[in-house]
C-alpha cells in the first residue's frame, strides 16, 4: 500500500540531492515550477480524497488542503509573473507531476477505510518530505528575496498541515 507514495517523495529528496551535490541547488525558475508542482500534486489528491472518503475528519482536511495549496499556487504564480519569470521545468518538477499521477492512480482503486489510511499515510510522509525540502534546499537556494520571503511564510502551514494530518491518522487508527 505504501509504494505508490515513492515517485513523489523520491522527487522531493531529489531537489534536495540535486541542491547539494550541486552546491548551488535550483535556480529561482526552478523553485517556481517545483513549488508549483507539489502543491498541484496536493490539490490533485485533496480532490480525490474529498471526492472518495466517507470520514468527515478527512474530507475536512482533504478540503483545507485544497484551499490552502490552491491559495499557495496562486500566490507563486502572482510573484513570478510580479518578477516577470517563467518557472522552468527540470527533473525535480517533473518527477513531481509523474509522482502525482502516480499517487492518484494508485489511491482511485482503494475504498473506504483502505482509502483513507492510504491518503493520509501519504500526506504525512509528502509533508514531511516538503517542509524537508523547504527547509534544506528551497530556502537556503532561493536567490530572489521574495520568493525567499514566500517560501518561509507558507512554511507554517505546511508544518500545520502535517500536524493535522497525523491527528487525522492517529484518528484513524484508533476508529478501527
Amino acid at each position: 500500500m505504501k509504494s505508490f507514495r515513492w515517485p513523489l517523495l523520491a522527487a522531493l529528496a531529489l531537489a534536495c540531492a540535486t541542491g547539494l551535490a550541486q552546491g548551488s541547488g535550483p535556480t529561482d525558475p526552478q523553485i517556481a515550477a517545483i513549488v508549483v508542482a507539489a502543491n498541484q500534486a496536493d490539490i490533485d489528491a485533496g480532490r480525490l480524497a474529498g471526492s472518495k472518503t466517507q470520514s468527515k475528519d478527512v474530507r475536512a482536511f482533504a478540503e483545507r488542503m485544497v484551499a490552502d495549496h490552491t491559495s499557495v499556487n496562486q500566490a507563486a504564480v502572482n510573484l513570478v509573473q510580479k518578477l516577470h519569470v517563467t518557472p522552468e521545468s527540470n527533473p525535480t518538477s517533473d518527477s513531481l507531476k509523474q509522482g502525482g499521477e502516480a499517487n492518484i492512480a494508485a489511491l482511485k482503486p482503494l475504498q473506504g477505510a483502505q482509502f483513507d489510511r492510504a491518503y493520509i499515510d501519504h500526506e504525512v510522509a509528502y509533508h514531511e518530505q516538503v517542509i524537508d525540502a523547504l527547509d534544506k534546499t528551497l530556502i537556503p537556494t532561493a536567490k530572489n528575496a521574495e520568493l525567499k520571503a514566500l517560501l518561509v511564510k507558507v512554511r507554517p502551514a505546511f508544518v500545520a498541515h502535517l500536524d493535522h494530518a497525523k491527528r487525522v491518522q492517529t484518528s484513524l487508527v484508533t476508529a478501527q
